[in-house]
């Protein structure tokens, strides 16, 4: 027969997993929440808007997909050192230098996947983006749902192999709302076969 002590153990360890899981989903919801307020402002503050005059008079706003806990994912990053710099398509006439700084192995809905991470050669030579790293990527909502150009996340280079992915932290780069920039289109490899119904949306 199984002692009091042991049962007593058993549900106060049980509540103890559950109280962390609640904190750690509510830091995860505030971080969301920041990061959405963040966005918003910065594109309707006029003194950071990315958008055009005549961009401004089509603007109806930053709309996000409900935050969804299933879309942030604990991936494996490896790291691929020896990778040669290569020119990124843009949506504009000028493409831009990345390199491939490592990969994301990660399970979503009941699938693995895999992102490239790449490093801007411009930003890496400066002090405040040196650690930027970033995952430009398309999925089933490409198109309709969501920009066609593709969505980033940024990401900063983990100190261990592995790191935590929050697609509800994608975001639409300004060519999805307004001209003159010369946004990277994601490779092919960072092509998503599922819907990614977290993150900035139409």
């Amino acid at each position: 027969m199984v002692s009091m002590k042991i049962v007593f153990f058993i549900v106060c360890f049980s509540l103890l997993l559950q109280k962390n899981f609640a904190q750690n989903d509510s830091a995860l919801i505030h971080d969301v929440d920041n990061f959405q307020k963040e966005l918003v402002k910065e594109y309707t503050d006029a003194k950071t808007s990315p958008l055009s005059n005549d961009a401004k008079k089509e603007f109806r706003g930053i709309h996000f997909f409900p935050v969804n806990m299933q879309y942030v994912v604990k991936a494996k990053f490896i790291r691929t050192p020896g990778e040669k710099i290569f020119s990124m398509p843009t949506s504009g006439k000028i493409s831009k230098d990345y390199v491939k700084y490592g990969e994301v192995h990660f399970s979503l809905m009941n699938a693995e996947y895999k992102l490239n991470v790449y490093q801007s050669i411009e930003l890496a030579m400066q002090r405040k983006y040196r650690d930027y790293l970033f995952i430009p990527f398309r999925d089933l909502t490409s198109g309709k749902e969501t920009y066609g150009g593709g969505r980033y996340i940024d990401i900063t280079i983990p100190q261990t192999d592995t790191l935590i992915i929050n697609f509800n932290k994608a975001y639409q780069p300004y060519c999805a709302y307004t001209e003159g920039y010369n946004c990277p289109i994601p490779p092919r490899e960072n092509y998503l076969q599922l819907k990614v119904e977290a993150g900035v949306r139409f």
